[in-house]
């Protein structure tokens, strides 16, 4: 598989009257040609700085930033104004032109690119098909929904025809129910165009449910890379397991109680894994937390568990759940 973004060894240092603050350090990963790629970490952590370097909207302090093999550090401004118009960008806040209408916003790259006015209409009216919306053709910004108004600026970024669409947090001011909807047109469209989609964000969810991989970045440094359901299953970071294990607070009935998170898959849901162990091992063990996650497409669920004081006992459930392929992970209170 082709790479779209090559990043090696990537820092990047802002530097003020105060001192100065490394946002990225030493950043090396890659976005493969066709993937929907998600990169999250918490605010400040530098996911949006990373971001910007995709398309040199940010200059690298040190280390180099390629795209499909081509160093953008060493671009003509001709040469990056070509690239720049093959990676399309949306944005939390829509950035529509509140006194043009939905087409007229639509069209408006294809303006800069001075293409016919017959073809603006015709390509703007294609990509407004494409995201349900022919029907708003001549509203303005301002009568349409946040939902709406995100499709219109996903309408916007395909009509140039981009190899590439940056997503930056493009969903954080929108309800759940939109929000699916909105992840689901983005898989639509990464499936039926072929088109790479990188994904910013600090919602675990909105990577779950349609990226392929992740990076997840802390404090400026990747923490993790990897397939999204290797991440859910058995996060190796601290940051990463911040953002997978269940954000509810556990009450364990013990100070010093030893906690373990269960993961399993649909196709293993199947199996009553509680009630069998009980039933196998004759020893008691406290749940604590339990729910459910589509990853992927796939469902998965996770347990978190208070073990028994005794160490024994403590191996004894620990290989049972073992020996029925789910993954365990040690979970602090």
């Amino acid at each position: 598989m082709q790479h779209v973004f090559q990043l090696d060894k990537v820092s990047k240092t802002y530097k003020n009257d105060s001192g100065e603050f490394e946002a990225l350090k030493d950043v090396t990963l890659s976005v493969e040609e066709g993937e929907i790629f998600g990169i999250i970490g918490m605010s400040g952590a530098g996911k949006s700085t990373l971001v910007r370097t995709l398309n040199r909207l940010e200059e690298v302090t040190s280390g180099t930033v390629s795209f499909y093999g081509q160093d953008l550090a060493g671009l003509k401004p001709k040469e990056l104004r070509k690239v720049r118009r093959s990676i399309s960008m949306i944005f939390q806040s829509f950035n529509l032109l509140q006194q043009r209408s939905v087409i007229e916003n639509v069209m408006q790259p294809l303006r800069i690119a001075k293409l016919p006015a017959a073809e603006r209409r015709e390509k703007a009216m294609e990509m407004l098909r494409i995201v349900g919306l022919e029907d708003k053709k001549d509203a303005y910004p301002s009568r349409l929904s946040g939902g709406q108004r995100q499709r219109v600026a996903i309408a916007r970024a395909l009509a140039s025809d981009p190899k590439v669409l940056l997503c930056d947090e493009a969903t954080s001011a929108l309800d759940p129910k939109i929000t699916g909807e909105i992840l689901e047109l983005l898989q639509k469209i990464n499936r039926e165009r072929k088109l790479t989609i990188v994904i910013i964000t600090h919602e675990m969810s909105v990577v779950e449910k349609i990226c392929d991989r992740v990076a997840i970045i802390d404090q400026g440094v990747l923490a993790e890379v990897g397939e999204v359901k290797e991440v859910f299953s058995n996060p190796g970071s601290e940051a990463a397991k911040k953002l997978v294990f269940p954000s509810n607070p556990f009450d364990p009935t013990e100070p010093d109680a030893k906690l373990i998170r269960l993961v399993f898959d649909g196709q293993s849901a199947g199996e009553p894994f509680i009630a069998n162990m009980v039933k196998e091992t004759g020893i008691a063990v406290t749940i604590l937390s339990a729910n459910t996650r589509s990853v992927g497409g796939i469902g998965y669920g996770q347990i978190v568990l208070e073990l028994p004081k005794d160490e024994h006992d403590r191996q004894v459930v620990t290989e049972f759940f073992r020996s029925r392929g789910l993954v365990i992970s040690e979970v602090t209170p």
